[in-house]
């Protein structure tokens, strides 16, 4: 009698969660979902979980090895880019297949003000031209690149409280989305908001902010997400990545 095949999903995003339930339901897979435990609260896939990181490449290779996964998925978010880069080493180095499953990309409409920049650095040197009260919707990490922007006032939204250093004048506002397109036109006007700063992650759930900030007028500095590592083929939602999973499975790892 053959073992279920072992699926580790590297997850976090709603798309991972959905991967993990469609996965999980088949009796010949065995799914396994890794968080890396930066949100206190998580909401957990369907299958086995585990949370926390796993020692870099080598750790994540040994994982591979020791767990017999036969496929891999990089369902992280779109700028977990040491992870994302980690799994390609570590797949590589047990012939393990992989997967990145990445939701595509805002595409901006026309009314659309956008600035896009390559970091959070650049987002920093971008905004003071653009406005003096900034919506940064770019989580709780990173915050420190703009802490130096003392004119300047910030409301950030995050899931978790951010740790400094944060920008000195600045109001937390702690919130998971969905959000729609009414709430953020009104804490738009609420806040006095004049500049939208986030990240090009790709979400219908956090994507009110945009056409919010089009109905308004405000401009957007939006950072560019980084590509997924060379050579590792991307799905770009959770049906394709089963049918990968499938076709994998098909082509006979023990």
């Amino acid at each position: 009698m053959h073992r279920p095949r072992h699926v580790l999903i590297l997850g976090g995003t709603t798309e991972a969660r959905r991967l993990a339930a469609e996965l999980a339901a088949d009796p010949a897979l065995r799914v396994t979902s890794s968080l890396a435990g930066r949100v206190a609260a998580p909401r957990l896939p369907a299958g086995q979980v585990r949370i926390g990181g796993f020692g870099g490449p080598e750790g994540l290779a040994r994982w591979l090895r020791e767990q017999q996964v036969d496929a891999l998925i990089d369902a992280t978010h779109p700028f977990a880019g040491t992870i994302s880069c980690n799994a390609a080493r570590a797949a590589a180095d047990v012939h393990v297949p992989l997967l990145a499953l990445r939701r595509p990309g805002w595409v901006a409409e026309p009314g659309d003000d956008w600035h896009p920049v390559g970091s959070l650095a650049e987002a920093a040197d971008a905004i003071p031209a653009l406005g003096k009260r900034a919506f940064l919707t770019t989580g709780r990490m990173g915050l420190a690149a703009f802490a130096h922007l003392e004119d300047m006032w910030f409301l950030v939204r995050s899931v978790d409280a951010p740790q400094p250093p944060v920008p000195a004048r600045t109001e937390v506002l702690l919130a998971r989305g969905p959000f729609t397109v009414e709430g953020e036109a009104e804490l738009l006007r609420r806040h006095g908001i004049d500049v939208l700063v986030t990240k090009d992650s790709g979400a219908a759930a956090t994507a009110a902010k945009l056409v919010a900030a089009r109905q308004a007028g405000i401009p957007v500095v939006i950072v560019r997400r980084p590509p997924a590592p060379e050579g590792v083929p991307v799905a770009p939602d959770p049906a394709e990545a089963v049918e990968w999973v499938r076709a994998t499975m098909q082509g006979g790892r023990a």
